[in-house]
């Protein structure tokens, strides 16, 4: 019975559903890698200042390049959709060039974090003690090679994400796997050593399997060299919504390092207290929406290929409302269960009950943004997938301008809570934003009927 409902599901929906499926299936067992994680470190470290160190300098040092891969996933998945229908020179061509960018951006990234983290302590860290300053620069060495990781990470993602394919997600949780290998193999050690090491070997670990994967992808399954070249008729249209949309995810990237900032200037480790919390909202937000947004964008970006913009809005609006209806539902069990989720992850060791109290409490305020980031992340799609970067930008701009006014007002009154309800009402207006954008502009009509 409930294969012949499946197979009655409009084939669009379908797609995306069985895609969400495969994403959520690696997300979950890589989630309960992560989970093992943050229990492994909460025993070991409790809210201390090495984690506020390590929390601080993996945001502050990952935000460019994660911002970048933001980007250029949204920019390169359209580009390799239709690439797949181009000859293999044509796509043998343009992976390597983009190779070839990726590496060259990855290196200067990386020695540039090197170079400037001195200063980045100096004027970003706060009220951090020299402790806790020393620590972040040791950490740095391993977070510096971390930059060009990233970006290779991210084009191989990309390029299996173009093809439906998701098992990439599943190795999102190398990182967290390594790191908890490290502190069960180092009992005793408080140093920030296996946070470090596990950090960067599991990055090495992931950009090779993924780069492995990608190729294996392809229809020749073959290697690419990379190159230094723009000579691909692709980069035309990759460039030029790398600019646009360059502007607004920067903007939106920033939200990270900006509430750590603002964190590392209040008092009792608010900066642990607010990475515990955003790490077990996280768990929650790719579990679902980042299950159905990793698999939509593909979809949309095929049905926009077709040129059926109308079919694509239907599509994109009906499962935005799904996710908006399940975020709210989500909420209003996690509101309950919110101290004993916190206490099951966490209090052990050198967590005390007292921080299962702070960090649930920073956690409820956070659960607010959840069925709006639900419902947005597929509108975001369809508007990738209509290639409207500049809109997109402006609705980041204001986004962002909305987040810093909130976090700096709110954060001296609630602390960290105050940081965390900045985030839920920005994400209120980044749903309103996108739903009325996408239901006031008419998608163009179907040229043809074949």
């Amino acid at each position: 019975m409930f294969y012949k409902r499946l197979k009655a599901i409009d084939g669009d929906h379908l797609r995306i559903a069985k895609g969400a499926l495969r994403v959520a299936f690696f997300l979950f067992i890589g989630k309960i890698a992560g989970a093992l994680k943050e229990i492994a470190v909460a025993d070991r470290y409790g809210v201390s200042e090495v984690v506020d160190a390590y929390q601080f300098t993996m945001t502050m040092s990952t935000w460019l390049p994660t911002t970048l891969v933001g980007v250029f996933s949204i920019v390169l998945i359209p580009s390799f959709v239709k690439l797949r229908h181009d000859s293999r020179d044509q796509q043998r061509r343009f992976i390597s060039q983009v190779e070839g960018l990726m590496l060259l951006m990855g290196v200067l990234l990386a020695s540039l974090t090197l170079v400037l983290w001195p200063v980045v302590l100096e004027h970003a860290s706060g009220s951090f003690s020299a402790e806790a300053k020393a620590i972040s620069q040791t950490l740095i060495y391993g977070f510096a090679p971390s930059v060009l990781l990233i970006l290779l990470i991210g084009l191989s993602m990309s390029r299996l994400r173009a093809r439906e394919r998701h098992i990439n997600t599943l190795l999102d949780s190398l990182p967290a796997i390594f790191i908890l290998v490290w502190i069960l193999a180092s009992p005793g050690d408080t140093t920030a050593m296996p946070l470090l090491w596990g950090t960067l070997i599991g990055y090495i670990i992931q950009a090779v399997a993924l780069q492995f994967l990608a190729v294996k992808a392809e229809p020749d399954k073959q290697w690419i060299n990379p190159t230094i070249s723009f000579s691909s008729p692709y980069w035309s249209a990759v460039i030029s919504a790398a600019g646009v949309m360059l502007i607004g995810q920067v903007a939106m990237s920033f939200v990270g390092p900006l509430d750590q900032m603002i964190a590392a200037n209040l008092d009792g480790n608010a900066n642990a207290t607010l990475g515990y919390a955003a790490r077990v909202l996280s768990l929650i937000i790719g579990l679902g929406a980042a299950s159905v947004g990793r698999a939509a964008l593909p979809v949309l970006a095929d049905i926009q290929a077709q040129g059926e913009y109308a079919r694509a809005r239907r599509v994109a609006v009906k499962w935005a409302l799904s996710m908006l209806l399940l975020g709210v539902l989500v909420v209003l069990v996690l509101w309950v269960l919110s101290p004993w989720l916190v206490r099951i992850l966490f209090e052990r060791g050198a967590f005390s009950a007292e921080n299962t109290a702070v960090v649930a409490s920073v956690m409820r305020f956070g659960l607010m943004q959840l069925p709006f980031y639900f419902g947005v992340l597929i509108l975001v799609q369809l508007m990738a997938s209509q290639n409207r970067y500049t809109l997109m930008a402006i609705i980041a701009l204001a986004n962002f301008a909305l987040k810093a006014l909130l976090s700096l007002y709110l954060a001296p009154i609630m602390g960290a809570e105050g940081i965390m309800l900045a985030t839920s009402l920005m994400y209120l207006l980044s749903f309103s934003c996108y739903f009325v954008a996408v239901i006031t502009i008419k998608p163009e009509r179907k040229k043809s009927t074949s």
